[in-house]
């Protein structure tokens, strides 16, 4: 944020500020000023569970299968495994 700020008010060039706090290349602070310019913030949400990213994964695929009991997933997969024999005999 002083990076994006010192920019702003004028306290040097692109270079000049790139250089003084240790930046790989100007473009990082370009995109951070424009950012700033933008949202108002350059926060970096990235693997904080920024948003909805944990529901989204949690309603893709088929529906989750519920059991009543052991006995119940018990029987399931056992049909399961009954059913995989059936289509590979040679496995």
């Amino acid at each position: 944020m002083q990076v994006v700020k010192s920019y702003l008010n004028g306290e040097g060039s692109q270079s000049a500020i790139s250089k003084k706090y240790k930046l790989r290349s100007r473009t990082q602070l370009m995109n951070w000023v424009r950012k700033y310019q933008k949202t108002g913030d350059i926060s970096d949400l990235r693997g904080q569970n920024g948003g909805n990213n944990g529901l989204k994964n949690l309603l893709k695929g088929r529906p989750r299968t519920k059991f009543d009991s052991m006995e119940e997933e018990l029987e399931y997969y056992k049909a399961q495994v009954a059913y995989l024999k059936k289509q590979y005999p040679n496995l």
